[in-house]
């Protein structure tokens, strides 16, 4: 028998605190420290994007697509970000969606609060392209939902979501609780994430959606300077319990162990995007110094900067829109070509340009030697 959306039982008034309080203190003071770090980093839209990417990465792999960071950006950089002729190129164009969703959430936040409203226009972003077009972006479903294996039925299903006649009302007072006061926030935030997933308001994206609801809470919340924070990561490598912890709140009632997981979710994550933070500013800090002395340019920094948020590019896009007088631009990539600071992915053909990677800011943003 399929588990059903339990109607009626939200927000939970049954929370065991007890269990919680020994979480409860951890899981803010790492999000504490991980805010102080990106604090300190200048322009984290900029410098972080490399991990954006990733976060965008592995959430859309929850989901089943299969694109890489590296092909994702070298896809990117090929400039045909619409071309979706392929498999692969539609997943990598549902990972870009992810971050151009993200986007333009946090655009919105500076007009309107974190509201229905604001959510439908992020999945309205989420949900362009070809695999999009016929799920409704932006409209809350008007059809049953479930989930289950490939092609079942709803008796087959695994769960079965809210009632489309009750989706309105539903994602009100989901609106309403995240405007609420709350005990804790980060309390608050894992029961407004598993209330969203719960609900499945829309045909498709609903995990996506609720992915990104986690940076876009903390950053209205004022728990961080900017929506930086990246979960999947840990979501990605809890995949069953994560699925078996959302399914026991509607199966079970069971609210406080899905927090407990949560907030352990919050703490291992914040530490993990702290030490990327870190060694990402560290690397820019180092380079920044170096690049200054090595091409002796006013420049130096201003291409730094571009090649941080692009790091996988073509040479053109670099001399063409970077900002930086063309012979300078020239002379720049040569020297952070000559000097290892740049690999070349592919090498320049006829008018065809070389595709070159910042392979170290590549490998901080996997975790690991990738690149």
């Amino acid at each position: 028998m399929p588990v059903h959306y339990h109607q009626d039982r939200f927000p939970p008034v049954d929370i065991d605190w007890a269990q919680l309080l020994p979480l409860i203190g951890p899981a803010n003071a790492a999000v504490a420290r991980y805010e102080g770090v990106l604090h300190a980093v200048p322009n984290p839209q900029v410098l972080l994007s490399p991990l954006t990417a990733q976060e965008a990465v592995l959430s859309s792999r929850i989901e089943g697509t299969q694109a890489t960071l590296g092909e994702v950006l070298e896809f990117e950089a090929q400039g045909n970000l619409f071309d979706e002729s392929t498999p692969k190129k539609a997943d990598i164009r549902e990972v870009l969606n992810y971050r151009a969703a993200l986007m333009e959430a946090v655009r919105l936040l500076a007009e309107l609060p974190l509201s229905q409203r604001l959510l439908r226009a992020t999945h309205r972003v989420l949900m362009q392209g070809v695999r999009g077009r016929n799920k409704d972006p932006g409209e809350y479903r008007r059809v049953p939902n479930w989930i289950g294996p490939e092609g079942c039925t709803i008796e087959q299903a695994r769960y079965v979501s809210s009632g489309a006649e009750q989706v309105p009302g539903n994602m009100a007072a989901l609106e309403a609780y995240l405007h609420a006061d709350a005990p804790d926030r980060l309390v608050q935030l894992a029961i407004a994430h598993v209330e969203f997933e719960a609900i499945h308001p829309f045909l498709d994206g609903n995990g996506r959606l609720g992915r990104l609801l986690v940076p876009l809470f903390l950053f209205e919340k004022g728990l961080l300077s900017s929506p930086n924070f990246y979960i999947s990561d840990y979501l990605e490598a809890h995949r069953d319990e994560y699925y078996d912890r959302l399914l026991a709140v509607s199966r079970d009632g069971d609210w406080t162990g899905w927090c407990r997981f949560f907030l352990t979710a919050l703490i291992e994550q914040a530490r993990s995007n702290q030490q990327r933070a870190l060694a990402i500013l560290d690397l820019y800090r180092a380079r920044k110094d170096w690049v200054a002395g090595a091409t002796r340019s006013q420049y130096a920094v201003r291409a730094l900067d571009w090649v941080f948020e692009r790091p996988i590019f073509k040479s053109s896009d670099f001399v063409e829109t970077a900002g930086v007088p063309r012979p300078t631009a020239m002379r720049i990539l040569r020297v952070l070509r000559e000097e290892g600071v740049l690999t070349e992915l592919r090498p320049a053909a006829g008018r065809r340009p070389a595709v070159l990677a910042f392979r170290d800011l590549l490998n901080i943003a996997e975790g690991r030697p990738a690149f």
